[in-house]
Formats: structure tokens, sequence, C-alpha cells
């Protein structure tokens, strides 16, 4: 599982010109899920994204999760991130899961962090053409890969 994070003071997602979620500040997650993805990976990450200390306490240093600045999230499917570049000029996403697998993978996960950051999450709409306007904090973008803990 793959996540680019981005610290978002706000977002928000269209769907056939028409808003259909945004948030206020906080996270914009972009998941990626490839083939390998289980339970373990979904908890491990969710764990890791309530945890995660990128928010600015009153000195301006990176100090705070997400719950300590009261901040939103916002969940959008992405198999792109599994794109391999390797060979030729087109990606592959041979490594990304076929959506059978991954909407469902997809939906553990919203759960799994509205219970870890104790709110509703917010999101897209699985395998939907979306357009993303944010406003990128800092800016700061994490990119955290499950299968290659750094």
């Amino acid at each position: 599982m793959r996540a680019v994070i981005q610290r978002v003071t706000t977002c928000s997602l269209s769907i056939e010109g028409q808003v259909y979620s945004n948030i206020g500040p906080g996270f914009l997650i972009l998941l990626g899920i490839e083939t390998a993805d289980t339970q373990d990976d979904i908890s491990w990450l969710a764990a890791k994204l309530s945890a995660l200390r990128i928010f600015n306490d009153q000195q301006g240093v990176m100090n705070l999760k997400i719950n300590e600045i009261s901040g939103e999230a916002m969940v959008v499917s992405q198999f792109t991130l599994h794109a391999s570049t390797r060979k030729g000029n087109r990606p592959s996403y041979i490594k990304a899961a076929r959506p059978e697998i991954a909407e469902p993978l997809y939906r553990l996960f919203i759960q799994s962090l509205q219970e870890k950051i104790a709110k509703p999450v917010a999101s897209g709409r699985f395998g939907a053409h979306m357009g993303i306007a944010l406003v990128n904090d800092g800016p700061v973008t994490i990119v955290i890969d499950t299968k290659n803990k750094e």
C-alpha cells in the first residue's frame, strides 16, 4: 500500500463538475493499493497516519498530530501510484490491485482511519474521474509505502 500525504489548508474533490467532498486543514491522502496488500497494511498505515506529527505547534515546529489540530482527512484511491516506468515510456500498472480487490481494501482503510482519528473521513468515488483542488500547506508532502517502511 502506497500513500502520498499532503498537508493541506483546504481541499475539495469534484466529480462531473460538482463538489463531491471537501475538507479544511488536515491531510489529503492519495492511496495506491497493490495486489499483495492485506489488513495488516491497512492497520499499520492508519496507525502511522493518525500518529504522524506534521502539523505546526505554537513555535512553528512540526510537532502535532492531526487530532491535536482537530484536522480532517480525505482519502482518494489512486492506482497510478503503483506505476512502473522501468521499461519504455508507457507506465505499467501490473502491481496495482484490480478493482474487485482494491475497492474493499480502500473502504476498509477509510473505516480504519476514521476509527483512529475519531472523526469522519472524506473520500472520492472509487473508479470515478475526479478533479482535486487543494492548497498544500508548507508545502508538506510525504510518501509512505507499507512494503518499504522507512
